[in-house]
């Protein structure tokens, strides 16, 4: 027998010992050798079998060299008999995603919730591997609240149900807003029961706008109206207040049919009134700043809460035609109190029995 027929005798039988593959089957074989993008595989083939890391798992990041080792067992499907350098494409995450797809749709149906870490955030949305599966969460139902920057959920651990469950259009849709809808009306409902009208609480100024401020009571958001957030004059709520800052409130309202409740940072301990029958007694002489004016007078602020008119024809012994002939906003002034309220919580005041005062006083000196 010639050389050339033993060789082909012997490629024959080589052949012979070899088992024939097809792409889409799904081959046993031994991990032979790993390194950082490969694992090569024997399948009892004439070509060792090669699973590239893209091909091994969905999961972003993965270690090759911790997950699998030479000597593991492993299944795997063959994509390429000839991957175009001899060697057998095969791939392993697309068994067990096949496996992972009957699980999803078990979850699906049972509506059970799943946690997993953003493994890739996408212009639209983010998504997340369970069992070898992507699933896409939309950005519209990422959150209950509107969320300005996706990537922040980037390596976070999120919890949501599958909304959506369709493989023919090749969709499986995930829902983490509609936890977090539940998770705040149960909170809600807990805080709502526990609340009553004259609590005290402490509340974070959630918003701010130009009728009031926002505060979170435990999930429960409550309006501190802009007559409530000072004794004093409020122009602007945010002068008072700020998002984010921690406030001390009390419990003025509540509506418990539509989950509202009303605050208030005014204390009756604060309530500059309290004093006021001693500090600003008839013919007291007091000091305050000329906060607004009308065609009739003045009001002057005492003190945060407590204001009092000057009466245009006590603005002086002089004649003044209008207020701001004679004063401005803003400017300081010394004044008797001519009448004090308590009830009605009203004092008038008077810079012109001052000015007389000081003339009987000069008058006299002048005579002595």
């Amino acid at each position: 027998m010639s050389e050339v027929q033993n060789e082909i005798s012997f490629a024959e039988l080589l052949e012979q010992n070899f088992k024939s593959i097809h792409r889409g089957e799904i081959v046993e074989g031994t991990v032979i050798d790993v390194n950082d993008d490969e694992v090569f595989v024997n399948i009892g083939y004439k070509s060792d079998g090669i699973i590239p890391k893209s091909e091994y798992s969905n999961y972003p990041g993965v270690n090759l060299k911790e997950v699998v080792k030479a000597g593991d067992k492993i299944s795997a499907k063959v994509l390429r008999v000839n991957d175009g350098e001899g060697q057998v494409l095969l791939t392993y995450k697309r068994i067990l995603a096949e496996q992972g797809i009957s699980k999803i749709e078990e979850y699906y149906k049972s509506k059970q919730e799943l946690t997993s870490k953003v493994s890739l955030v996408l212009e639209g949305g983010l998504v997340v591997i369970v069992d070898e599966v992507r699933i896409f969460i939309p950005a519209s139902l990422v959150s209950d609240q509107y969320v300005d920057n996706l990537r922040d959920f980037l390596g976070q651990e999120i919890t949501f149900v599958i909304s959506e469950f369709n493989l023919r259009k090749n969709r499986i849709i995930g829902n983490r807003k509609t936890l977090l809808i539940a998770e705040r009306q149960t909170k809600v409902k807990e805080t709502m029961s526990k609340l009553e009208v004259g609590m005290v609480v402490e509340g974070n100024i959630k918003n701010v706008t130009d009728y009031g401020a926002f505060a979170n009571i435990d999930g429960v958001d409550g309006l501190i109206h802009i007559s409530q957030l000072s004794w004093g004059r409020v122009k602007k709520p945010s002068d008072v207040v700020k998002v984010g800052e921690k406030v001390r409130v009390r419990i003025i309202g509540i509506d418990k049919e539509k989950n509202k409740i009303s605050l208030s940072m005014k204390f009756d301990e604060e309530n500059p009134w309290n004093d006021a029958t001693t500090k600003y007694a008839v013919g007291n002489v007091v000091e305050g700043v000329v906060a607004r004016m009308t065609d009739f007078g003045a009001f002057v602020e005492l003190e945060p809460g407590v204001d009092a008119l000057l009466h245009v024809s006590q603005i002086s012994k002089k004649h003044v035609e209008k207020p701001s002939d004679a004063l401005t906003i803003g400017e300081k002034v010394t004044a008797k109190v001519l009448d004090f309220n308590e009830e009605s919580k009203k004092i008038s005041l008077s810079i012109k029995a001052l000015e007389e005062k000081e003339e009987k006083a000069e008058e006299v000196s002048t005579e002595e």
